[in-house]
């Protein structure tokens, strides 16, 4: 069963468009899925979830699994049964694609400024949903023999792993970004003083090769209270 359609734009994460919800005992986790539903197209819009493969299969948990497709910088999201056959799903996604390409030529994806507001193509989605309802039909049946026995290339992960990757790649940026802390004593105009006396008795005792205090040669030296350096 398809439960959840979200078409979004990739290029800034946009979701414009949502099917109508499927009303049964998973109603109350509806917003839960599309909260899923647009942490996904956020991932593909950060580029976290690019591929080569433009179709993807991310399994949410062992009765639901979301169905991606990718297309002209758009992300076509459906919330299927975990049994519900997966070719039928693309077959969806791609019949989404092929009406939403009639729009493009009014460039309606690049001017939508709210998320949801391409409310026109809601419809659109709510009556191709319909035909796949019932993998039974005689349309559905021959989509299926005709692949029957093809394996599709089509790349699968998992929802943990993508979240945990997306936790690691946060962490990563908070790390890059924070400001570098440098202790205060190293501005201290008193650390600074004593430096340069140091510094600069160096210098007299290169040049005398004798304590200040006792006149022996000797290149083990201590602080005296005046700042003055000579043998302990």
């Amino acid at each position: 069963m398809v439960k959840l359609t979200i078409i979004g734009r990739i290029r800034d994460g946009m979701p414009l468009a949502k099917g109508q919800r499927y009303v049964n005992e998973d109603y109350n986790n509806i917003p839960y899925y599309k909260h899923q539903a647009e942490f996904i197209l956020k991932e593909f819009s950060r580029g976290s979830l690019t591929s080569i493969n433009p179709k993807m299969t991310i399994r949410l948990d062992h009765q639901h699994s979301f169905n991606c497709l990718v297309a002209c910088g758009v992300c076509f999201i459906t919330l299927c049964d975990s049994s519900y056959p997966r070719t039928l799903a693309f077959h969806y996604l791609d019949d989404l694609k092929q009406e939403l390409e009639k729009f493009q030529s009014d460039q309606i994806v690049e001017k939508v400024t709210r998320p949801y507001s391409f409310i026109k193509f809601d419809s659109v989605i709510n009556s191709i949903r319909k035909q796949y309802i019932d993998t039974r039909t005689q349309a559905n049946l021959r989509k299926l023999n005709a692949n029957r026995g093809q394996q599709m290339d089509v790349m699968v992960e998992t929802m943990s792993a993508i979240v945990e990757n997306r936790k690691q790649l946060d962490y990563m940026e908070r790390v890059v970004m924070a400001p570098q802390v440098v202790s205060a004593i190293w501005g201290s105009k008193r650390l600074e003083v004593r430096l340069f006396r140091v510094a600069d008795y160096s210098i007299e005792m290169d040049a005398n090769w004798n304590c200040n205090k006792c006149g022996d040669h000797s290149s083990s030296v201590g602080l005296l209270d005046n700042g003055r350096l000579c043998c302990p």
